[in-house]
């Protein structure tokens, strides 16, 4: 649970290591637990407005 929680908090802040297994790297996370990650890593690079514009249809339908 600690694990989880640092490395989506270090993913989306950018603030460096986790804690837990995530300590040192993420070679311990699966590989859709990278690609989630790596939408959290999108997620706070992006604000989440900008993602809410793009993910909305009205958005892409002008």
């Amino acid at each position: 649970l600690v694990t989880a929680f640092s490395a989506v908090a270090a993913c989306m802040n950018n603030v460096g290591p986790g804690l837990g297994d995530v300590s040192a790297n993420f070679t311990s996370v699966s590989p859709v637990g990278k690609w989630v990650l790596t939408f959290a890593m999108l997620l706070g690079r992006l604000e989440v407005f900008t993602l809410l514009v793009l993910l909305t249809p009205a958005f892409w339908r002008r």
